[in-house]
Order: C-alpha cells, then structure tokens, then sequence
C-alpha cells in the first residue's frame, strides 16, 4: 500500500459522530439583534494564563491586570488561588497594595471541595467586593469515564460546594460577596441535567433581584455550530429558576473556531454576562476573544463600553505578558488588516477617504462609509497606508526588492508600510523613474539618519538573573545625557530608561534583526548587524534603523533614530516639545 493510501485510511471520519440538537420549535433568538453591550468579565490573567507554555510573572500579571482596567473591564477573573502559590500571592497583592479599584470586583475560581474553597477565601480576605466562581464538571463522558459517578453524586457535589462557599461568606461578612456557578462541559451535558443542577445551585444560594447570581454555562469543549450552542442557551434562559435574580454568563472556547460567534448568538438567546480573553489566548485554541467581540459590537454603532482605541498598548502588552505573537491578519487588531495590497483597493479606499473627510467636516457623527474598511483605522490609534507590492517590475512597488537586491536591506513588512509614501512623495515630485541609489538616500536619511539624531555614546550592562540592568550616556546637540533602565532584555532595559528620561512612555512595538551582507572587496569582515524597530509615543508610531558591527549597539541606536523622528527631543534629561 502507498504512504498516500495509509495517511487516507488513518483519516476516518466514522469515528466520529454529529452533535445532536435539541429539539426546539420555538426559537425567538435569530429575529433578534444586539442592541448594548453585555456585561464584561476578562479571564485572561485564570484562563489565559494557565494555557500558557511560560506562566506570566508577577511582575507581568500586574501589567495586565492595569491593563485590563484601564480597557474598562469591571469583573476580572484574577487567578486560581487555592491552585498555586503564585496565584494566591498574586490574589494578596491586588489586595494589600491597594490595587482594585472600587468599581473593579475581582473573581476567583475554585473546584467544590472543601478545602480549595477555604483557601480562595482565605486569599480573598480584606478584599471589598468578590466574586466565588466555583465549578465542576456535569457532562456525560465525565461523569461516566473520568469520575464514574450518578447524575445523583454530580449534582451532590455542587450542592455542597454551594454550601461551603455561602457558609464561608458569612464568615467574612465585611466583603460584599458574588456567587458563580459553572456546570464545566455544559455543551456536553444533557440539558435536562445542566438545569436540575444549576437549580439546585440557586436553591442553596438564595438569590434576590438585587444580590443576582452569576450561573456561566460554558462551551468549555466546542462541540456544534454556534446555533445549536444558542438553542441551548435560550433552552436555559427559558427554564431556569429564579431568572429575575440570575445573571447568565457564558464562556466559549474556539475549538471550531466560532467562539465569537457562539457568544454572539448566546447573547441573542438571552445571556446577560460574557467571559474571554484579550485577543483570544487560552487553552487548545483559545478562548472567546474579547477584542473581536467588542468591535463588532462597535462596529454596529453600539457603544462596546470598552476602552480599545489604544490598539498599540493593547497588543504590545498582550505579546509581552503571554509571550504569543499577534497574527498580522488577527480581526481588527493585526498589523495588515487595514492595509490593501491591490491596486483597485487602493484606488478606492483612498477615494471613499476623501470624501468621508469631507462629510466629518460638516458632521463629526457622519456614517462611515468607505469601501473595503469595516470600521475607521484611526479609531484604533491606526492609519490607512498603502503597503508595497514587492515585485521587480513593478516600479515604485519594487522598493523592497531594490533595497535587498543592491543593498542587502531586509525591510520588515511594517516599514515597508511606512517607507511607501516617501517613495511615492519622491516620485511624484521628479516625476521621474526613482532608480536604486535614491531609493537607498531616501532611506539612509528617513531611518539611519534623522535631523537632530540623538546617538549612543557608551553602555554599560549587568544580568542578575532574567533582569538586565542598563547605564547608557547618549549625545545630543552637544550636549551628553544619561539614563538607566532595568528590564527583561537590554532592548526593554534600554525603552524603559529612555522612557523615564524624556518624560513620555515609549512602547516598543515591532523589532528585526539581520546580518548585512560583506560588500565584496572590503578589508573589513567584521559582520554588521542591521535592526529595525517601530515604536509608539503618545499614540503615534515612528519607524527606523541603525547598523553596528555591535547588534546591541545597533537595537538603542534605531530606537534613537525612531525617537528622532518624533516631535520629543532629549535636552537634559528632560522632554521639550520641538
């Protein structure tokens, strides 16, 4: 038998069989639309951490953590604290540094056992308001296989973990408390049984109009298409007890990647509450992405009641804490969503901008009307550009290609991005072919060699463990200025001292590297390193570069250059505006 005949008979579809629906015949949900925002609640420092290949730090959860409130969420799962150390330290320092604000409540999860709820107590004490999310699993092939026990013993176990959480909470009577319940694999769970047992939850917790109940039914294994994950939401939202004192959440996974859409449709069935992550990290997948969810939202005309216009910060803290590259096609938030490579595009985006600037002159609400953009780049901090088209006979687009062909200059996709109008500028002003060595002028003066370059003189670096610690002396206009800076790596190290020095936070949003190419003849073999970078200051991006025979060296020199570009200057210590 061949190797192609062997891969075929491995791949066998009757293994597997179609998810059954349920019967409903009374659906309202698909005549409905979303008109507000649900409510809101980020997992990404519980969920989106524990899929993570290196846990974040407590340093970086912190960074998240303000993140997240400064994005606008109100519920922030925080961490599994009777899991781990770490989780329940982290859980203490919100607590004791005072870092929740008051219309912040944090959420914990725990399984129902005992002694796991008594320490989620313990680390939530002194807190002012918290959320107890407590779980376990309902569904047939765990109750059958992993616990081998009844329907009857399942639900005994939420009862008593609903009972040792109301008991605990009284205990400590000066937090204003929450209950959540999750039947975990609600998807895979017999709709008859989720219900019996989330009812038998509320029965033990009591809920009133004003002290709701949170009961999250979780897609924690996609199973069926969104619609059928609906039908069952809106199954439960018709049956379920008490549902005037009941908040509904739901947390969708993406194993067949419709996470958003199943949490769309959910809200459509009537859930009240969603969970996810920024961007959509979490375990296998992923979870529901809250970025993505939020903007359709907003791109309907409804206010996400999310603060997502500062995309830069939003990504670079987001790859920086999970150590998880955004894709540059990711929904809304990637580098090349809002860019057109066809000419026709092209052509038609920039008229349809041109007259949308004309309209907001007149009103600033007008509808937003441009071909080929779902929603106005610059509502997320970003920019309409053109991007190059890399081919050697295509004139102008053949940029990239001139530069690495004559040059060895590997432009990244992102200056390739900024380095496009100049190009053009250059062009339409000689009205003439743009050959080789001007396109290579153009870029030593737009990105080695700003005006009022600021320039490394020296640096000193010292490693004590995975902390840098950097002293560099910098050259500006005469004069010399000093910083110091500590972070993970020389470049972080180097960003956060130049950051503390001018008085502005620089974020680091894009970095490449490559060793220029030995110009054929040259005495010198030292090989010569090449960085690029693109940074954020104040919501505007900057790109540049440096070379260096010293790849550090290099790296701070392009930021330098980058910074050269902006409307900061570096005087004494101090920022000016030029």
């Amino acid at each position: 038998m061949s190797a192609n005949n062997n891969q075929a008979s491995s791949f066998n579809h009757k293994k597997y069989r179609a998810f059954a629906p349920i019967q409903k015949n009374d659906r309202r949900w698909p005549n409905l639309v979303i008109d507000h925002a649900p409510d809101w609640c980020s997992v990404d420092l519980r969920d989106g951490n524990q899929a993570l290949i290196e846990p974040m730090s407590p340093s970086q959860k912190l960074e998240m953590f303000k993140l997240l409130v400064d994005v606008g969420f109100k519920e922030i799962e925080v961490g599994f604290p009777a899991a781990s150390a770490p989780d329940f330290d982290f859980v203490r320092q919100l607590i004791e540094e005072d870092h929740i604000p008051d219309d912040v409540t944090i959420q914990v999860l725990t399984q129902a056992r005992e002694p796991l709820i008594a320490r989620s107590f313990e680390a939530l004490k002194g807190a002012k308001k918290a959320i107890v999310h407590l779980y376990n699993s309902t569904s047939t092939v765990q109750r059958e296989q992993v616990f081998k026990k009844s329907r009857d013993e399942i639900k005994g176990i939420a009862i008593q973990g609903a009972e040792w959480v109301k008991e605990m909470a009284a205990q400590q009577p000066e937090t204003q408390w929450l209950f959540q319940y999750s039947p975990e694999s609600f998807t895979g769970t017999e709709m008859d049984y989720a219900l019996e047992v989330c009812d038998a939850v509320i029965n033990v917790w009591q809920p009133t109009p004003d002290r709701k109940v949170i009961i999250n039914l979780p897609a924690t294994v996609e199973v069926s298409t969104p619609n059928v994950y609906a039908d069952q939401i809106e199954w439960i939202n018709d049956n379920i007890s008490h549902r005037d004192s009941v908040r509904i959440s739901l947390h969708t996974h993406n194993d067949r990647g419709c996470g958003v859409a199943a949490a769309e449709l959910g809200v459509l069935a009537g859930a009240d509450r969603i969970e996810g992550t920024l961007l959509g990290n979490g375990e296998r997948t992923g979870n529901m992405d809250i970025v993505t969810m939020a903007m359709n939202i907003y791109s309907q005309g409804i206010d996400p009641e999310l603060i997502l216009s500062d995309m830069d910060r939003i990504i670079s803290t987001v790859e920086r804490c999970t150590q998880l590259a955004v894709h540059p096609r990711h929904a809304y938030a990637g580098e090349l969503v809002f860019a057109a490579f066809s000419g026709s595009h092209q052509d038609a985006i920039n008229k349809c901008m041109s007259i949308d600037a004309e309209k907001r002159k007149d009103d600033p609400d007008a509808h937003w009307e441009v071909a080929y953009l779902p929603i106005d780049p610059r509502d997320l901090g970003r920019n309409y550009q053109q991007v190059i088209r890399i081919n050697s006979q295509s004139g102008k687009g053949g940029v990239a290609y001139v530069l690495e062909q004559d040059y060895g200059i590997q432009m990244p996709r992102w200056m390739q991005v900024d380095f496009s109008p100049h190009i053009q500028a250059f062009a339409e002003q000689s009205e003439a072919e743009v050959g080789p060595k001007a396109i290579h002028e153009i870029f030593s003066n737009t990105y080695l060699n700003p005006n009022h370059a600021v320039n490394i003189e020296s640096y000193q670096l010292n490693r004590e463990g995975s902390v840098d610690t950097l002293e560099a002396k910098l050259q500006t206009q005469g004069q010399q200025v000093g910083l110091s800076g500590k972070g993970k790596g020389v470049l972080d190290a180097f960003v956060k001292g130049l950051s503390a020095t001018i008085g502005h936070d620089i974020v680091l949003l894009d970095y490449n590297e490559h060793a220029l190419p030995s110009t054929a003849g040259s005495e010198n073999e030292q090989a010569v390193a090449m960085a690029y970078v693109q940074i954020s200051i104040q919501g505007q991006r900057y790109c540049a570069a440096s070379h260096c025979d010293d790849i550090v060296t290099a790296s701070m020199q392009a930021v330098l250059n980058a910074l050269s570009r902006s409307d900061v200057q570096v005087v004494n210590s101090a920022a000016i505006s030029a």
